[in-house]
């Protein structure tokens, strides 16, 4: 009997205890500024003081890994605005209903899981492709300046409610899919120069790591080649580039001479 008291008394606090792993020390910085943690970073924050936060402000707080974003299950507004980024995963955090996340160094972007999904801006990363053809509440999108961005997908049975699509600066996106082309057509304008929309671009939203053989095979023109950070560059070996090409295609590509 006594050991089960013991049990039942120690179990609040148990309960009480649990942590989220921060890895990122400004992340947690940011956390501590914000009042959801305290003291100095030490790696974690207590569960119990971040399940309940609905709106987080990160906007140009030098972070560069956002692991622990899973565990604010009640988020619906997140902003990372000028950060350091290269991954982001929001998929646990099902109640977003806007996220910014521009200015960062993202080269992919899953938001399938993020079906109240509103308002989204990604614009100024390095995403290659962005499939939206699952948030059909989205009315806002804003992704310009992804230069190996070569595949959109908005194609969700919902794009009468898009109001705002920006998606210009784009120079590798040549078609987009969507819902309705003479709609998309009449409403949205700003898009690449000669960029089309279809209800099916047949785009496999695909980019490989192939060899100096591949290059020098490649019937395509190569137009430019850039590095991850958008600026052109010329041929380096074990070096992951962005080869563009004159129909608009690109290819992330690491040779080896």
């Amino acid at each position: 009997m006594k050991k089960i008291l013991l049990f039942l008394l120690v179990l609040p606090f148990v309960s009480l205890s649990q942590f989220t792993v921060i890895a990122d020390a400004n992340f947690e910085q940011a956390l501590i500024d914000l009042g959801h943690d305290s003291g100095i970073p030490d790696g974690q924050v207590s569960t119990a003081n971040i399940t309940g936060v609905t709106t987080l402000n990160l906007n140009s707080k030098f972070i560069n890994d956002l692991t622990g974003i899973q565990d604010f299950t009640a988020l619906t507004v997140l902003r990372l605005y000028d950060n350091q980024l290269t991954s982001l995963d929001v998929t646990q955090n099902t109640n977003l209903t806007i996220l910014y996340c521009d200015l960062n160094q993202l080269t992919s972007l899953d938001v399938t899981q993020n079906t109240a999904l509103i308002e989204l801006t990604c614009a100024y990363n390095l995403l290659t492709s962005l499939d939206l053809s699952q948030n059909s509440s989205l009315t806002e999108l804003a992704c310009m300046n992804n230069l190996s961005l070569n595949c959109l997908n908005v194609k969700n049975g919902n794009n009468n409610n898009i109001i705002y699509f920006f998606v210009d600066d784009n120079p590798s996106l040549t078609c987009i899919d969507v819902d309705d082309v003479n709609y998309s057509s009449a409403n949205w304008s700003f898009v690449p120069p000669g960029v089309i929309f279809s209800n099916n671009c047949n785009n496999t939203c695909s980019s490989s790591s192939v060899g100096i053989e591949d290059i020098n095979n490649h019937k395509k023109e190569l137009v430019r080649i850039v590095d991850l950070l958008g600026r052109e560059t010329t041929k380096q070996p074990n070096t992951f580039l962005i080869y563009q090409y004159g129909d608009g295609t690109s290819k992330k590509i690491m040779t080896n001479q």
